[in-house]
């Protein structure tokens, strides 16, 4: 859906689901997004995201065939930077500084 079905032009870049939480009673879902770009180009495309989300939850309502389809929270996955920088930080420490 996120590929080519939503037209928000705040969505031309490339956003990848990473994760998704359910609630315990099943009635929110924050869903962890990878948007590539710089801060403000993820900021928009988080905006799309959270605009579309009524759209989305259509769709997966239909798609899936759900009674109650639960809320979108759509929240920036930053958990690769994260990893990158510690890779760095091992990196330079194993090389003496």
């Amino acid at each position: 859906m996120l590929a080519g079905e939503l037209k928000d032009p705040r969505l031309a870049v490339l956003a990848t689901v990473t994760e998704v939480r359910l609630s315990p009673n099943m009635k929110q879902a924050r869903v962890y997004v990878n948007v590539s770009g710089d801060e403000i180009e993820q900021a928009s495309a988080l905006d799309g995201l959270t605009a579309a989300s009524g759209f989305i939850r259509h769709e997966l309502s239909e798609r899936l065939q759900l009674r109650r389809t639960p809320e979108l929270f759509f929240i920036l996955d930053r958990s690769e930077e994260y990893g990158q920088r510690i890779d760095d930080l091992l990196r330079q420490s194993k090389n003496g500084g």
